[in-house]
């Protein structure tokens, strides 16, 4: 079952989300994070931290599957 995280706005980085979901520390460990994980991005493979991502976009990493939805 996917994690439902609510953004503000229309839109977040790759980057930003891995921090606001808790998967990373700080934003100084994204790159290697990424570098060393597999990310998946609506089910393709992503690598950058500046991806932009918006609500209905779904990110896997292993066996956690993030959905993000608009906050209310």
């Amino acid at each position: 079952m996917p994690s439902e995280i609510p953004i503000r706005g229309e839109m977040i980085r790759l980057g930003q989300l891995l921090k606001l979901a808790g998967i990373v520390d700080s934003g100084s460990e994204v790159k290697a994070f990424l570098a060393s994980e597999r990310v998946l991005v609506n089910g393709e493979p992503e690598a950058r931290r500046g991806r932009q991502l918006h609500p209905g976009d779904a990110v896997r990493i292993g066996a956690h599957e993030l959905r993000l939805i608009a906050a209310s």
